[in-house]
């Protein structure tokens, strides 16, 4: 078993840091051409940002969604060139299996509730994209999407799904975890791809999802398309998307520079901001920080 201890007996640990760039990307793979980018999901499964797990199966973690937060911002206002955006995976028969179940198990409560947070405003930030930036996204489903990994495929303005008899769509919390698929699984499977309710109920309660034409008419997917044709259908839909963007021509990107930042007992300084450190009161509870 991968699980050797829970994060809270393991100590303290070191603060996250939200700052990365393209060079220290463990898990995910950036690449332009054209008018498109490509983000290739490859995590490694012995990457993850606290020890104790093994992020098999392309699952993720916070580190992993640091990493797409960071890519999205930078395709976002760095690359105004790009009209379109590929989100894929490098694994075999395998898209995205969502969140790692062994990360949640050894979390504590505060961790799991701001992971999510962060999960779903990134997954907020690409539906954002596409509506006030003219950014396309197209999920091209190359393998089993489950769970996180179908949520961030819904955040996308399409899906398109392998039809290899074997790959499937899935939101199996409900039945095998006995939780809500709460980072935008529901209310996108209703409010934004209209999929019947009737149908939405057996999709969220059947661990084993829907693939094939029957997740294109149930309007899980938009298109399934042969392993054959897949990759080149792929590359002619993003290019289709990035025609119908409204991205201005000939617009300059704006550099996302390493922010310079110092930390002592006294708290954050930035160039411009300073986060202070509230003292902890010896007759209360209350702490934290204050800017």
């Amino acid at each position: 078993m991968d699980v050797v201890a829970t994060q809270e007996s393991q100590g303290k640990k070191e603060a996250v840091d939200f700052q990365t760039y393209p060079s220290r990307y463990k898990h995910w793979r950036l690449s332009f051409d054209g008018p498109v980018a490509t983000l290739t999901m490859d995590v490694a499964e012995d990457g993850g940002i606290r020890p104790g797990y093994k992020l098999k199966l392309n699952s993720y973690d916070l580190g992993v969604d640091i990493e797409l937060h960071d890519a999205l911002q930078r395709i976002r206002f760095e690359h105004p060139e790009i009209r379109s955006v590929i989100i894929t995976s490098a694994k075999n028969r395998i898209f995205c299996s969502g969140a790692n179940i062994y990360m949640l198990g050894l979390s504590s409560h505060a961790w799991k509730v701001n992971f999510c947070k962060f999960t779903n405003e990134t997954r907020n930030g690409i539906e954002d994209a596409s509506a006030h930036s003219g950014l396309k996204f197209l999920a091209a489903c190359n393998g089993t999407t489950a769970g996180g990994g179908y949520e961030l495929a819904l955040a996308c303005d399409e899906i398109i799904l392998v039809d290899d008899r074997s790959s499937a769509v899935s939101l199996p919390e409900l039945p095998l975890l006995g939780v809500l698929p709460g980072t935008g699984g529901l209310t996108r499977v209703t409010d934004k791809r209209k999929v019947r309710r009737d149908h939405a109920d057996m999709f969220c309660t059947n661990p084993d999802g829907v693939r094939g034409q029957r997740a294109k008419e149930w309007r899980l997917v938009d298109e399934v398309v042969k392993p054959q044709q897949f990759a080149e259908h792929i590359k002619q839909r993003a290019l289709k998307l990035a025609g119908e963007s409204d991205r201005p021509a000939g617009a300059k990107g704006v550099a996302l520079t390493p922010l310079k930042r110092t930390i002592d007992e006294r708290g954050l300084h930035y160039g411009y901001v300073d986060v202070q450190w509230k003292p902890r009161s010896t007759h209360s509870n209350d702490h934290g920080a204050s800017a």
